[in-house]
């Protein structure tokens, strides 16, 4: 291997490092992908349960932005995969016994708002008109400036998204006048890990029901670690190589290649690249911030999940946060290094809709509520107590549990450090300057044969690729001038 000659080298297998390096093998470039981990996929894995009996998907379950991702889509892939839609994306329970649903129809999600049904549709018919080319204009380096190739920008609806998006949660659920609608946003937008009231919170409420009224918000049958083999599949497809089990430690334990792009947030780089960057660099991204982390549990259940609100099973994903001042007092506790009494659990139920993941009469199911970066406690008691006061019996139906704090999280999966799921707090600062605000674009390094492709770039977490795609256009350019050198100097 050390004897070959590599277009470029990528560090890591995650989603983005994986499309990274087929777009470039698309380009016929020569690719090698190296994974320190025995499996590739980084958080797209599936493991088997802790008692026989169900698969439980390590990190991410639910997919809507890969089942929307321009570059998935534009390469066949969300056609090659099997996915599998709950009846209604989002169930949101309330402690009288009734539960809000997003449905993929905004008309029937209008429907469930009593008097808000007119600002909601008001909200989002302006995005859903073209909804397509403002996801794949969102899902940018620079919106506005750029976009997905065969989209052009729709500039009405980026300017509502703008007006509406740039906003906090807490203001934007101030226009409504339900409760039904104030919790609904407000736990859309506590995906963010940010405090409601602060801003662009609004930004990732409006991107998530955007993704829920195009696409849905899917999985995939058989655990999420389908798309990890269809990623693979497609890079060998095109000629590139992947090696797991490949620690690298130092750049010179690379094998020589033209360009190495780095599926890696900062703190990881950093240890990776040492000194070959300038101080003034190593500073920025020094400062990178990571967001809060997760603590997640994994059940295994004897049946399914006994909720009050009979409405919840019809949505693989359950929010669990009661009104829209609880979850924003939870998320802000958060933030200031508190695990609140009732936490915001985000729960997710695939066996209910992909029964190829437990033995008939079992459930699997997970859920996690966000804590302070690197948190050390155990915060089993206060995710299982806030399941059971919308679920009375859950704990009853507990066959077996497996949790994972955000140090352990971490030991799994590097990347996520202290338990941040999203390569880095979502600031608005560090939406705008992710890793760093020189150089630009910030898959760029000082050193012109380095490049970042994690998610701790533009445009941020979540399964899509795009990190990676983006990052790979910008490769190829360096590797055309490198081109044009080599035939000048052939000459």
């Amino acid at each position: 291997m050390r004897q070959s000659r590599w277009d470029a080298v990528v560090v890591g297998s995650g989603p983005n490092g994986l499309a990274a390096a087929i777009r470039l093998a698309r380009k016929q470039r020569r690719v090698l992908v190296l994974e320190g981990q025995e499996r590739s996929g980084g958080g797209l894995q599936t493991d088997f349960s802790i008692l026989p009996g169900g698969r439980h998907d390590h990190c991410a379950t639910v997919l809507p932005l890969a089942a929307a991702s321009p570059f998935f889509r534009a390469i066949g892939l969300t056609e090659r995969l099997s996915w599998v839609h709950s009846p209604a994306a989002l169930a949101h329970p309330f402690d009288d016994g009734s539960a809000v649903l997003l449905w993929q129809d905004l008309e029937r999600t209008a429907g469930e708002l009593g008097a808000d049904r007119g600002r909601y549709r008001a909200l989002f018919q302006p995005l859903l008109e073209r909804g397509d080319a403002l996801l794949a204009t969102l899902l940018t380096p620079a919106p506005g400036a750029i976009c997905f190739p065969g989209f052009s920008v729709p500039w009405s609806a980026l300017f509502h998204f703008a007006r509406e998006g740039t906003r906090s949660a807490a203001r934007l659920c101030q226009q409504f006048q339900t409760e039904q609608a104030r919790a609904l946003l407000a736990g859309l937008a506590a995906h963010s890990t940010l405090p409601l009231e602060r801003v662009p919170s609004a930004a990732f409420a409006l991107v998530l029901a955007l993704c829920a009224h195009l696409v849905g918000w899917p999985l995939l049958r058989g655990g999420t670690v389908q798309l990890t083999a269809r990623l693979i599949d497609e890079l060998a497809a095109w000629g590139g190589r992947l090696s797991s089990g490949c620690g690298v430690y130092r750049l010179t334990e690379l094998p020589p290649a033209r360009a190495v792009l780095l599926d890696l947030v900062p703190k990881n780089a950093l240890a990776l690249v040492g000194q070959r960057w300038p101080r003034r660099y190593r500073q920025q991204l020094a400062r990178f911030r990571h967001g809060p982390g997760v603590f997640k549990i994994d059940w295994l259940l004897r049946g399914e999940i006994p909720w009050r609100a009979t409405a919840c099973a019809l949505a693989a994903t359950v929010h669990l946060g009661g009104t829209a001042e609880e979850i924003a007092a939870a998320e802000r506790a958060v933030v200031n290094g508190r695990i609140p009494e009732r936490p915001f659990v985000i729960l997710v139920q695939p066996s209910q809709f992909d029964h190829s993941r437990a033995m008939p009469g079992v459930a699997v199911a997970w859920g996690y509520c966000h804590v302070p970066n690197g948190w050390q406690g155990d915060a089993t008691e206060v995710i299982e107590r806030q399941v059971e006061r919308f679920a009375p019996g859950f704990r009853s139906r507990i066959l077996a549990r497996r949790a994972w704090s955000p140090l352990e999280l971490e030991q799994k999966n590097p990347n996520l450090v202290g338990g941040d799921l999203a390569a880095g707090w979502p600031t608005l600062g560090q939406l705008l300057t992710r890793p760093s605000w020189w150089p630009w674009p910030p898959y760029r390094t000082p050193d012109p044969a380095l490049f970042f492709c994690s998610a701790s770039t533009p445009p941020g977490g979540g399964v899509h690729g795009l990190c990676g795609y983006w990052a790979a256009r910008w490769v190829d350019r360096w590797l055309q001038r490198l081109d044009r050198v080599d035939r000048l100097k052939s000459m």
